[in-house]
């Protein structure tokens, strides 16, 4: 099913952006395990609307709510766990000119044609970056239960409207492998450039894009499969399931098909009894199996789609060229709410591959 990943931790996310509620349902958790509500609460803040000035002015608490999967003591019991979150400051009359006039870059066309005009078109629907709250809850218990085993996922904003963060070393970042929260920003006038820019887009009724970076550290080699997959497979399928992102990459990407392969190779080397590598230009990741060595992911994001300025669109319903202008309330560059999220989707195929191994 399009709406569920994994195979031994198996998250399936439902409901719509303006639903009275959406949520998740997981299955695969190991019994005996009491979530973390604290440490989930404080994940799933960094991804909430309404946070600052800089984001969508909808403000939703995101609290989730554990319907069922737990015993008397608040432990998992084996049941498959659910969780719900309600939207509670939804305004659908904003979407209703999107039935016939679709937004340029956004999922309103290709949803019609698909469901033949049944689509959910207020706030985008099933379409809706809403969907990436339950997917961050998903994402915590996940992060509870690696954080246990001495794995750790950590993202940051790499790149904001074209201006960029320091590079981290990709061979050693600079994380512990249990701690918690986002990666700091190591370039403090790199950080006030990008939200310039965003406040920038935004009063000119546009939008940007940005690069998240992630890195997953205390993973043992071995984890995946080769071919169809491997590691980089799955990552990549969960990430692409994050609304707007455009592209993945792993280790140096696509800048490796630039270089030599004598530029490119990561020399083994012996570090307290394992192998390891000098450098980490594959990212953690050979022939779609863990190395040992962090793994390396960017995911970039476009520009967020709904925007304040006139655009040209089709009327479906007449069949002829129409004008646009998008009404609601947005985001004006969703690069800061997504760190989270895709920490959340490592997370989840982390875990599962964890399990299955």
């Amino acid at each position: 099913m399009s709406n569920t990943l994994g195979n031994r931790y198996r998250v399936q996310i439902f409901g719509q952006s303006h639903s009275p509620m959406i949520g998740a349902v997981i299955e695969g958790l190991p019994a005996g395990v009491a979530p973390d509500m604290d440490f989930i609460a404080a994940f799933m803040a960094r991804r909430a609307p309404g946070s600052g000035d800089l984001s969508t002015p909808r403000r939703e608490a995101d609290a989730a709510r554990i319907v069922a999967g737990l015993n008397e003591r608040g432990e998992t019991c084996g049941a498959p766990l659910c969780a719900l979150i309600e939207n509670t400051n939804a305004r659908s009359q904003d979407y209703e000119s999107l039935r016939d006039v679709p937004r340029p870059g956004h999922a309103d066309y290709t949803a019609w044609v698909k469901f033949a005009g049944h689509n959910d078109i207020r706030g985008g629907g099933q379409f809706s970056g809403r969907l990436t709250a339950p997917l961050c809850f998903a994402g915590a218990l996940a992060m509870q239960l690696l954080r246990d085993r001495g794995i750790a996922i950590r993202a940051r904003a790499l790149s904001v409207a074209g201006i960029r963060d320091q590079e981290i070393d990709l061979a050693r970042p600079p994380l512990d492998a249990i701690s918690e929260g986002p990666l700091p920003t190591l370039d403090p006038e790199a950080a006030r450039r990008m939200a310039e820019a965003i406040a920038e887009a935004r009063a000119a009724g546009d939008s940007v894009g940005g690069v998240v970076e992630c890195f997953a550290t205390g993973l043992p080699a071995g984890l995946g499969e080769p071919m169809f997959d491997g590691v980089e497979n799955r990552v990549a399928r969960a990430l692409f399931g994050i609304p707007a992102v455009r592209g993945v990459e792993f280790g140096l990407g696509f800048e490796a098909a630039g270089l030599r392969g004598s530029e490119h190779n990561d020399a083994f080397r012996m570090a307290d009894g394992r192998v390891a590598t000098d450098t980490n230009r594959h990212g953690g990741a050979l022939g779609g199996i863990t190395s040992g060595m962090p793994l390396v992911v960017r995911a970039a994001f476009k520009p967020t789609p709904s925007i304040a300025l006139a655009q040209r669109s089709v009327s479906l319903g007449r069949g002829k060229d129409a004008p646009l202008e998008v009404r609601g309330r947005h985001d004006p560059c969703i690069v800061p709410r997504a760190v989270p999220c895709v920490e959340a989707a490592v997370a989840c195929v982390i875990l599962d591959m964890v399990l299955e191994n």
